[in-house]
């Protein structure tokens, strides 16, 4: 087994022991804890806000993924190359307005819980996608292009048979950059009472307590690190494939 395996793997040790047996970690986050406070976080289960926290993820990047890709599409077609401008201004809205801001303006509409989450990392999630996405269409071999049409491939089946296929490992890069950026993000859905693990830094921020704030972010980096070296697995996979 090599080295990076190993890390891997002891990532993953490391990140279910924190889920599941938060008590095992008593003896190190005891020193950040107030004096005679808790020390490990127990109002809600961790392992609860850390499905949900990832449930939150995993949908708001589908749908980003989903309607970034087929705006891609769009534009990067004869008949919507002219609204390649404005797509990018949409798309752009999530990185103009703070996360903070977004959710600030969801909640009248949406309510308090999941929803304006939901928004926030949809809206954060399409620009990193959305720009590989062209990126990976416009710069497709143009003698693969060719020996498609000589095949008699319609458009649709260049589309779903050839171009997709090339473009996918680039597209998964962006897809990569904005889960993890969604995962970060997250935490901020509970200032709005979404279940995710921002839960446990905002309480300890609240009480001043360095260990909660500690555990909730040691797990969302855990989170975020182990998800994005597989990503990055797959994309390197995918790539030799193409490229074999």
């Amino acid at each position: 087994m090599t080295a990076g395996n190993l890390l891997r793997l002891g990532l993953l040790g490391l990140l279910l022991a924190l889920v599941l047996r938060p008590d095992w970690f008593t003896p190190l986050f005891t020193p950040l804890a107030p004096a005679g406070g808790p020390v490990i976080y127990a109002r809600s289960s961790l392992l609860s806000l850390s499905l949900s926290h990832l449930g939150l993820v995993a949908l708001a990047s589908v749908a980003a993924t989903l309607v970034a890709v087929t705006l891609a599409i769009f534009v990067t077609r004869p008949v919507g190359a002219s609204f390649l401008p404005l797509s990018r201004t949409i798309t752009n809205i999530g990185q103009t307005f703070p996360p903070v801001a977004v959710l600030a303006l969801a909640v009248p509409a949406l309510g308090f819980g999941s929803g304006p989450t939901l928004v926030a990392l949809f809206l954060y999630g399409l620009l990193p996608i959305f720009e590989n996405a062209i990126t990976a269409l416009s710069t497709l071999p143009p003698a693969t292009m060719e020996a498609a049409r000589g095949m008699g491939l319609n458009r649709w089946q260049r589309l779903w048979r050839v171009e997709l296929p090339l473009a996918l490992p680039v597209i998964l890069t962006g897809i990569r950059l904005s889960v993890v950026i969604a995962l970060g993000t997250a935490t901020i859905g509970s200032t709005v009472a979404a279940r995710t693990l921002g839960e446990v830094i905002i309480a300890g921020l609240l009480t001043n307590n360095t260990a909660y704030v500690l555990q909730g972010g040691l797990i969302v980096g855990l989170f975020a690190v182990l998800i994005y070296d597989a990503m990055a697995q797959l994309e390197r996979y995918l790539a030799a494939r193409m490229g074999g």
